[in-house]
């Protein structure tokens, strides 16, 4: 089953290394957005915003903030494995 992941828009690269590992990838432009996600990535700068911080979604809400693409996928990999 391919997991559905959301990015906040400005983060292309993680987008990337996540479709070069198998991932959906949609980009998070609203809440409906990360209603239909199994783990959402943002910068934390738009969580209020976007309504993701509240419970929207059954899955992890990933902060990629001061992390690496590889890093972020680290932490997708994890949940999902």
């Amino acid at each position: 089953m391919t997991r559905i992941i959301g990015v906040e828009q400005t983060l292309t690269n993680v987008e990337d290394a996540l479709k070069a590992k198998g991932y959906e990838v949609i980009q998070l432009r609203t809440e409906e957005d990360a209603k239909k996600c199994d783990a959402c990535v943002i910068t934390g700068q738009d969580r209020d915003i976007m309504g993701i911080s509240n419970p929207v979604m059954a899955g992890p809400v990933i902060d990629a903030d001061g992390l690496s693409a590889d890093e972020v996928l680290q932490r997708v990999d994890k949940y999902f494995h």
